[in-house]
């Protein structure tokens, strides 16, 4: 995978957590920086950490698939990409939190479900060739960074944005599989 590539991943990887943080911002009255980098490092490091466990259990089956390796990650990604732009056609629900306060335990239960798709983009990873360090590494700070501008921006910007970066992220899911299929079916 080429540096392009894992960017371009890390970025699609935090656009949902992004889109929640853009709603977590909208419940707060005027969040501060550093409320916001909290959050984001809270979002951060449960995205780094997701395609690890991931990747570790792809690895598990490496040897066994390793000739269906690209289309196994191409479907993945398409899969996922294909959930991330469907969804962002579909309605908010909004959530309700007393005061504005942020609740650590909703936090991390939001976090963990925006997650989810690193996981199973860690599974895809384990059949290319890529450190997963350095992809888990970029995925967590690309999160960190964008939950903590989405706090920032959510007040002003609102479920809008949010939505369009599900969708570009979606496209960035496809196109990444799509590359890597067609490096391996060209090599």
């Amino acid at each position: 995978m080429t540096f392009t590539a894992l960017v371009f991943l890390a970025l699609a990887m935090s656009t949902d957590a992004f889109a929640a943080a853009i709603a977590k911002g909208a419940a707060l009255r005027s969040p501060t920086f550093p409320q916001a980098l909290r959050i984001g490092l809270l979002f951060g490091c449960i995205e780094t950490i997701t395609p690890v466990l991931g990747w570790a259990l792809g690895s598990l089956a490496a040897d066994a698939i390793r000739q269906w390796d690209h289309w196994i990650a191409f479907v993945l990604l398409l899969g996922l990409g294909g959930r991330m732009i469907w969804l962002s056609f579909g309605s908010d629900e909004e959530e309700e939190e007393e005061g504005g306060k942020q609740n650590l335990l909703v936090l991390v239960l939001t976090a963990v479900a925006t997650s989810i798709d690193a996981a199973a983009v860690g599974v895809g990873l384990a059949f290319v060739d890529v450190s997963i360090v350095h992809a888990a590494l970029a995925i967590g700070v690309a999160t960190t960074t964008m939950v903590t501008i989405g706090v920032l921006l959510g007040r002003r910007l609102g479920a809008v944005v949010g939505r369009n970066a599900e969708r570009i992220g979606g496209v960035v899911l496809v196109l990444v599989g799509t590359t890597i299929l067609i490096e391996h079916l060209s090599a």
